[in-house]
């Protein structure tokens, strides 16, 4: 367990880069954007009396209850948004995480000092999965969380200089709610992103240059023979499994909120006039999924990718220069 801690230390200072900093910045960013957004209405509406969306001053007159449970809703949704829009960067930081975490050391001969060590490749592989599926996550919504808070702090002190007094909406909105059951979703994304994580590092440790061709092209170009095959009047997969959702299984399932379907994001359109946001995220509803085939055939299918990549790592140690 003690070389586990150290080797997932390992992972973490090794790529902290993706794991801490690309979330950081995109929180950033965001925050950034939403300052700029503030000063410019600011600006403009005192210099041309043209109000930008709408006047606080006029809006504090006019607000009753039904307003603040709405803005409430609404403070949902950005905290959801918060969260979505790190997870939509940290798919791409561990995509690309997973395909190098092999490889990579092949490439630079490392492997060969790091085999020296006395740590299984068994260790050293569960270590690498365990960072896309645990640690990275945890990091990006811990990151997204505080910014969400940087976030309400800006609003009440902007609401509270015009004589609007916000904390009603954000008392009506559920921050704490909503911070439990993000975070509940977590072992839910790890069990859903083992198919690609899997294949990823199978790929990682097997190829022995251009890793991302042979991940990414393979169950591309499946869909494309078999969707040519059936257009020809072919036999081909569809009549047995729907091949294009095994590829966005091995290719996508890393994204977390991946197992969210159309109907949840359709519900939650609706944010400003009900509790979608929080109802689809109710722990009763978002671990009913431990109960489909879907994630638990996927999860053994992913986990046996995994294991399959400790033993190449093995005994596969050279790439093509």
């Amino acid at each position: 367990m003690n070389k586990l801690a150290l080797l997932l230390k390992r992972e973490y200072w090794e790529h902290r880069g993706g794991f801490l900093w690309a979330p950081v910045w995109t929180c950033v960013t965001i925050l950034a954007f939403t300052v700029f957004g503030i000063v410019t209405a600011e600006v403009v509406g005192r210099r041309s009396s043209i109000h930008m969306g709408f006047s606080l001053d006029k809006l504090r007159t006019s607000l009753d209850a039904n307003d603040m449970i709405q803005a409430g809703n609404a403070l949902d949704m950005v905290q959801l948004m918060f969260g979505a829009v790190t997870c939509l960067v940290l798919f791409f930081v561990l995509f690309f995480y997973l395909l190098g975490a092999l490889y990579d050391d092949r490439r630079d001969r490392s492997v060969l000092f790091w085999k020296s060590l006395p740590v299984s490749d068994t260790s050293t592989v569960l270590s690498k999965a365990l960072a896309a599926m645990l640690l990275a996550p945890l990091v990006s919504f811990a990151i997204a969380t505080v910014a969400y808070v940087a976030f309400l702090l800006l609003v009440t002190i902007w609401t509270a200089l015009h004589g609007v007094n916000v904390l009603p909406a954000i008392a009506a909105a559920h921050p704490f709610g909503m911070f439990w059951r993000l975070l509940l979703t977590v072992p839910v994304d790890a069990l859903w992103a083992l198919p690609t994580v899997g294949w990823l590092l199978f790929w990682s440790a097997f190829a022995r240059s251009k890793p991302f061709l042979w991940a990414v092209l393979l169950p591309l170009l499946a869909v494309f023979l078999n969707f040519w095959f059936g257009a020809l009047g072919l036999p081909n997969f569809d009549n047995l499994v729907a091949l294009k959702d095994v590829a966005g299984r091995l290719l996508l399932s890393v994204m977390p909120g991946g197992w969210l379907g159309d109907d949840a994001w359709r519900s939650m359109s609706h944010a400003f006039d009900d509790d979608n946001v929080v109802r689809n995220f109710d722990p009763s509803r978002v671990y009913a999924l431990l109960g489909t085939a879907n994630l638990w055939i996927g999860a053994a299918c992913g986990a046996a990718l995994a294991f399959a990549a400790a033993w190449l790592r093995g005994r596969r140690i050279e790439v093509n220069t």
